[in-house]
């Protein structure tokens, strides 16, 4: 397919413009959270941590997908049994303070939601190129969006620390929605908020299933990047435009050609 002009650019962050390598499944990080929360008055073991912290993520994704479906109870809305829910991380924090009796302040509950991402990455950075090829789009009047499924705790911190929190012209993080991608409702509060114009636009993702599928649900095209942690390809790519490995450097000149 030959590259359209489009009025709009979507991007997805993590695995597109930003590199990050987390595990929260290693042994040190627990113990460490454990002692941290202990410093605070809520004393679990790092083995009990982890499981109160698993069972509280399955739990409150599980009743705010029941919340959706009842909402959309009588609606002719055909993706209600597909909802993909998004819960704000920072409750289950909270929660696990208030297991203990311990009346966490809002500052203590971020402080500890951060030192749980900080001790879960093992690197973040940007992949080459990504601030020119924001900041060129935004130079010759084209929209610039964010469309992430990520924690506002997490992502607004790391947006600033990256350098490319300014470079866009909407921002939305899945934790304060509800939903995230694929859920064809993430991707429709963006079009509504921005007055965006799906025919116009280009979503750009490095996952077939929540940035591509998801996009061309809403009749919006596709450009899929195959990045070092795209999950691993089943299928064939079905986007309208692909790049099988990682340049944004190549994929600005892609762009720019059009919109020139």
């Amino acid at each position: 397919m030959e590259m359209k002009l489009y009025q709009d650019y979507i991007f997805d962050l993590y695995g597109t413009l930003v590199d990050i390598r987390t595990d929260e499944g290693q042994r040190a990080l627990w113990n460490k959270m454990s002692l941290f929360y202990g410093y605070h008055g809520a004393a679990y073991k790092p083995e009990e941590l982890r499981t109160a912290y698993l069972a509280l993520v399955e739990g409150k994704e599980s009743a705010q997908k029941e919340r959706t479906q009842k909402a959309e109870q009588g609606k002719a809305v055909r993706y209600a049994h597909e909802a993909y829910p998004e819960i704000p991380i920072e409750e289950v924090f909270l929660d696990l303070y208030m297991a203990k009796g311990v009346n966490p302040s809002e500052a203590l509950v971020l402080h500890t939601g951060q030192m749980f991402r900080a001790l879960s990455t093992h690197h973040v950075k940007l992949y080459a190129g990504v601030r020119e090829l924001l900041l060129s789009l935004r130079n010759r009047g084209r929209g610039v969006y964010l469309l992430s499924n990520a924690q506002r705790i997490f992502t607004e911190y790391e947006l600033r620390h990256l350098g490319i929190a300014d470079c866009f012209d909407g921002i939305l993080i899945s934790s304060d929605h509800g939903v995230k991608k694929p859920d064809e409702r993430f991707f429709r509060i963006l079009l509504e908020k921005y007055k965006i114009n799906p025919e116009h636009a280009l979503m750009i993702g490095n996952d077939l299933d929540s940035d591509i599928a998801g996009a061309k649900k809403v009749g919006i095209d596709t450009f899929y990047i195959h990045s070092g942690i795209s999950p691993k390809l089943t299928r064939a790519v079905d986007a309208d435009y692909s790049m099988m490995h990682m340049d944004l450097k190549s994929l600005q000149k892609q762009l720019l050609y059009v919109a020139d």
